[in-house]
C-alpha cells in the first residue's frame, strides 16, 4: 500500500505565493485560497490599498503571513521592486500565480469596433495583459532557478484565449449606454499568455519549475441580467461561473498534487469548450 498522504499534497503550509491582481474579483479569491492552504501570500495590486486591507485581513482570518504590496506589472523598475520586498519580507518565492490584467478607462475606445479600435488602445492592453505576464515570470522565474529549488509558476489565461467570443451573447447588453463586447486585443493577449505559458514550461523544466495557465470562463461578476441569460444559454451546464470555482485548480496547480503536471493550459468553463 502507498503511504504517501494524498490529502497532504495539496497542503501549501510556509510556502510563499506572489498573487498579481490580487485584490481584484477574481485575485482575492485566489488570495484567500493559498492563504487557507497554509500559504505566505504576498498580495499584488497597482491598488496598494486594497493589497494591504486584503493581506490584513487575511492575516488575521487564517493566522498566516501576508503583505500587501503595490506593483505596476507593466513598468520593470516596478516589478523588480516588488521581487525585492518580497523577498526581503519572506526570503523566497515557491508560487507565481501571474494573474494581473488591465481593461481601459476609456469605455469608448475599449468598446470601439474592430474596425476603429485604435493602436494606442491595444498597445495600453498588451502592455498589463502580456508584457506584465512577461516581466513578471522573468523577474520571478529567476529567482526561482537561483534558488534551486523549482516551483509553480501559473498564468490566468482566459477562454477567448482558446476560442473567440460569441457575438450574438452581447446583443441588447450596455455599460453607461455603450453596447459591450470583448475587443480582439483581449482574445489575443489571453492567448499569447498560454503561448508564454507553453515556452516557458519546457524552458525551465530542467529547473524543476512548472508553469501552467488557468484559464477562466465567463465569472459572475455584477454583469446585467441579459447578458448573462444569453452567456448561460451558451453554457453546457447553464450558468456563468462563481468567482470560487477557480480557485480549487488554482490550489492543484500551485501544490504538490499537480508535480508532474506542466505545460498545460486548465480550463475551468463549465464546458463552453466542449461544444
Amino acid at each position: 500500500m502507498s503511504k504517501i498522504s494524498y490529502r497532504s499534497l495539496f497542503d501549501l503550509t510556509g510556502r510563499v505565493a506572489v498573487v498579481t491582481g490580487g485584490s481584484g474579483i477574481l485575485g482575492q479569491h485566489f488570495c484567500t485560497g493559498l492563504a487557507e492552504a497554509g500559504a505566505r501570500v504576498a498580495v499584488v495590486d497597482i491598488q496598494a490599498k486594497q493589497a494591504k486591507e486584503l493581506a490584513k485581513n487575511l492575516s488575521n482570518r487564517y493566522q498566516v503571513p501576508a503583505i500587501g504590496v503595490g506593483c505596476d506589472v507593466s513598468k520593470s523598475e516596478s516589478v523588480a521592486e516588488m521581487v525585492a520586498y518580497v523577498l526581503s519580507e519572506f526570503g523566497q518565492i515557491e508560487i507565481l500565480h501571474n494573474n494581473a490584467a488591465g481593461k481601459s478607462n476609456n469605455l469608448d475606445a475599449l468598446f470601439a469596433p474592430f474596425e476603429e479600435y485604435s493602436l494606442d488602445q491595444w498597445h495600453e492592453i498588451m502592455a498589463v495583459n502580456l508584457d506584465g505576464m512577461f516581466l513578471v515570470a522573468q523577474a520571478v522565474g529567476k529567482q526561482m532557478v537561483t534558488q534551486g529549488k523549482g516551483g509553480s509558476i501559473i498564468q490566468t489565461a482566459s477562454i477567448y484565449g482558446i476560442m473567440a467570443p460569441d457575438q450574438r451573447i452581447y446583443q441588447g447588453s450596455f455599460y453607461l449606454e455603450r453596447q459591450i463586447n470583448t475587443p480582439a486585443v483581449y482574445s489575443a493577449s489571453k492567448a499569447g499568455v498560454i503561448g508564454l505559458t507553453k515556452y516557458l514550461s519546457t524552458y525551465w523544466a530542467g529547473h524543476k519549475i512548472r508553469v501552467n495557465s488557468l484559464t477562466t470562463g465567463g465569472v459572475e461578476s455584477g454583469l446585467n441580467d441579459e447578458f448573462k441569460r444569453r452567456y448561460s444559454e451558451r453554457i453546457p451546464l447553464k450558468r456563468m461561473a462563481e468567482p470560487n470555482e477557480m480557485v480549487g485548480a488554482l490550489i492543484y496547480l500551485a501544490s504538490d498534487a499537480s508535480s508532474y503536471v506542466t505545460g498545460q493550459n486548465i480550463v475551468v468553463d463549465g464546458g463552453l469548450s466542449a461544444w
